[in-house]
């Protein structure tokens, strides 16, 4: 597997395989918490179709990587369409042929391959039952799940919630009654819920992103040295824990890994 200096790597179309440019504004300054801990940093929407496929791709290499128990995940919240308002009449198909100027059965059958591509990774998308809505107040709450160490746990909730179960990860009662399922305080998740609590800290997560280049996700960050973007296949990840651990030097710069496609939601959509 090659490298590149992010600087090196020029922007491609975001919904592609997306390489980025960096930009001199870093992720983090810090040295790692703790010796032989490595970070992997996600940005990632709910909305994103790829960013559940590449969570369990991520999880399935973990599975394969000796040091698993010494790695450290955060989630970084991220909003495809951070300004999208539902309306009663919105669906999957509708939406995709609108945004492309496609027909109806050219999104049914873009919707039937990502399908098939979350099957490969054990799971059962159902776009037929999904609810589109806007992620801002799902980001919110998983913020309030970070500080209590449950954001992964109700990361898998929300993805299930909006792309098995066809819940709308929205609405306020769905999202308390996920909050409270993962074990989140019922009185901190009403605080959050109806005020704009952990705002600031969803976007704080998008700035960065921006800095960095991001403009698809899921969008990986290895130890702050190097990056993966899109839903890869799960060698690739496995050789990426593996190069990141062997080295084991902090690095303010992430490099940029010349992986090949991987899939990913940008703000012009999924491919």
């Amino acid at each position: 597997m090659s490298i590149h200096n992010i600087n090196t790597i020029p922007t491609l179309f975001p919904f592609v395989f997306c390489k980025f440019v960096y930009t001199n504004d870093i992720i983090s300054t810090k040295k790692k918490k703790m010796e032989n801990t490595l970070k992997i940093q996600i940005w990632s929407d709910i909305m994103c179709p790829f960013c559940y496929i590449g969570k369990r791709r991520i999880e399935a290499a973990l599975e394969n990587f000796e040091h698993k128990k010494a790695v450290e995940i955060e989630w970084k919240s991220f909003q495809l369409d951070a300004s999208f308002v539902a309306s009663p009449d919105d669906n999957m198909v509708t939406h995709l042929a609108e945004k492309y100027r496609k027909d109806s059965d050219w999104a049914q059958g873009m919707l039937d391959d990502m399908t098939q591509n979350a099957k490969s990774a054990g799971l059962d998308f159902h776009f037929e039952k999904a609810v589109m809505a806007n992620s801002l107040n799902a980001h919110r709450l998983l913020h309030l799940a970070k500080k209590h160490n449950l954001a992964n746990d109700l990361e898998e909730l929300l993805f299930k919630a909006y792309l098995t179960d066809g819940k709308n990860i929205n609405d306020l009662s769905t999202l308390k009654e996920l909050g409270m399922e993962v074990g989140l305080p019922t009185e901190a998740i009403n605080e959050v819920l109806h005020s704009d609590a952990y705002a600031k800290e969803v976007q704080q997560d998008i700035t960065q992103a921006q800095s960095i280049g991001v403009q698809g996700v899921p969008f990986f960050v290895f130890d702050n040295k190097y990056s993966v973007s899109g839903a890869q296949h799960v060698e690739t990840f496995v050789n990426t824990l593996e190069k990141v651990w062997e080295e084991g030097k902090f690095q303010i710069n992430p490099i940029s890994l010349n992986t090949t496609d991987g899939d990913s939601c940008g703000v012009d959509g999924c491919d």
